[in-house]
């Protein structure tokens, strides 16, 4: 208790400070193979040298964070980063279509190629991000009987962690001169969401790992700590609440990739553009009630600072005229004490507001179902 009582100390001095600059934040969303416009989003951010204090994501924006957070420790290493990240993401990219991108163009839309990766990401994996269990003679003697379930998982995700290795140092994070980590999963069993910050703990492949379960694609859970984790994004696939909770001192400036579009003027004309469009409803960018909120409450605290400043002085007048009677205005000094100590606890450690947000919006000319499955290089690169 002694030790968070000083902690709690220590947050109230730091928000006491003159000129206290806000913190800028990167939220990265889950989305598969969608993932690869977060890595172009961030390549451009790196190229006008935006460094990041917080660097939150869930899904495979987990992996895309924790990849730029284990980086990117300066403005010189930032390049590098991007650097890092588009390298992890051409690891991920497969060769299906054995032409020349000029060639592959011509004769392959983007529908027609991404509906040939995601059927063969759905049968063959990626083998640098998940495997199939269908393969295994295992597999055929348990599931493969008569009047047997679809079995789960039908996949794998070992793969993903062990690459994801090769490019995250992750005795780095939580290094001050690191950009603040947070990953988001969820718990199967208690349908709660699961926090990693590396702040706090010391995080690992299996917390980065934990929240890209997906399992309506079939992706196996993570057992951590006790715990069996699915994707983070079951419950949030835009992370930022997660972070005004975890860092709730500081106001932010926020850099939000959104790659499923908010906006689609055509309507859907079959099952599949339906699932299609409702799919990108349900994981779209939801944080504009966070944003409203965040200044109505900003409001609430400047018109409550005046309310107590303003008591503050009376009550100081008053017990100084009572002079010798100071000692019968114990109850009413204790009350004031009591009401400081919740002023403090309002203000100074929830007052974090956001300043700014900055919204990168992922076009969208073909509506397939699958696109977020397509990790073929041509898909990759654009």
């Amino acid at each position: 208790m002694v030790i968070n009582r000083n902690k709690e100390d220590e947050e109230e001095k730091e928000k006491q400070k003159e000129g206290l600059p806000a913190e800028t934040v990167l939220v990265l969303q889950g989305g598969g193979s969608l993932g690869a416009y977060e890595c172009g989003v961030y390549k451009t951010l790196a190229k006008h040298n935006i460094k990041f204090d917080i660097v939150s994501g869930t899904s495979i924006g987990a992996l895309n964070a924790a990849i730029i957070a284990a980086s990117a420790h300066n403005y010189d290493s930032i390049k590098n980063s991007a650097q890092e990240l588009e390298a992890f993401w051409l690891e991920l990219a497969e060769t299906l279509i054995p032409l020349p991108a000029q060639l592959s163009s011509a004769y392959f839309t983007d529908e027609s190629r991404a509906i040939l990766a995601s059927m063969y990401s759905a049968i063959y994996g990626n083998p640098k991000a998940f495997s199939p269990r269908w393969i295994t003679s295992s597999f055929f003697f348990n599931y493969l009987q008569p009047f047997r379930q679809f079995p789960y998982p039908l996949f794998d995700i070992a793969p993903l962690k062990k690459t994801l290795s090769h490019y995250v140092d992750f005795t780095k994070l939580g290094n001050p001169d690191r950009p603040r980590l947070i990953v988001t999963s969820t718990n199967i069993q208690t349908s709660e969401p699961v926090i990693s910050d590396s702040k706090h703990i010391n995080i690992n492949a299996d917390h980065v790992i934990a929240s890209a379960g997906f399992p309506f694609y079939g992706i196996a859970w993570t057992q951590k700590d006790g715990r069996y984790l699915w994707d983070g994004a079951l419950l949030s696939n835009t992370p930022l609440r997660e972070v005004i909770d975890a860092s709730p001192v500081l106001d932010k400036i926020v850099y939000l990739v959104n790659i499923f579009p908010h906006y689609q003027k055509e309507l859907p004309e079959d099952m599949f553009e339906a699932w299609h469009r409702a799919r990108d409803i349900i994981y779209t960018d939801k944080t504009d009630n966070n944003v409203r909120l965040s200044k109505v409450i900003s409001r609430y605290l400047s018109l409550l600072k005046e309310m107590h400043d303003l008591l503050m002085i009376t009550s100081n007048v008053k017990l100084k005229e009572k002079g010798d009677e100071i000692q019968s205005n114990a109850k009413l000094k204790e009350r004031f004490d009591k009401m400081e100590l919740e002023y403090n606890k309002l203000v100074r450690r929830r007052g974090a507001i956001i300043k700014e947000i900055v919204r990168i919006e992922r076009p969208e000319k073909v509506h397939f179902l699958f696109e977020d499955a397509d990790f073929s290089v041509a898909t990759i690169r654009n």
